[in-house]
């Protein structure tokens, strides 16, 4: 086994199965609130940007027409 399999393994060892299943199971029922990824989501801060780049396309579609 070469190195690399080597640390596959050790990395893999690492892995807290009972906190796979949780998100899993958190996964299965729709609620993915309770997963990592969610939890550094800021919720408030995309729908600003999602606004502002709303307004841009506005506006250059705006910009577009009087041309």
């Amino acid at each position: 086994m070469d190195k690399q399999q080597q640390q596959n393994q050790q990395q893999a060892s690492k892995t807290n199965p009972q906190q796979v299943k949780k998100q899993n199971q958190a996964s299965a029922q729709g609620n993915s609130y309770n997963t990592e990824f969610a939890s550094e989501t800021n919720a408030q801060e995309v729908r600003q940007q999602n606004a502002q780049s709303a307004a841009r396309k506005k506006q250059a579609s705006s910009n577009q027409q009087q041309q």
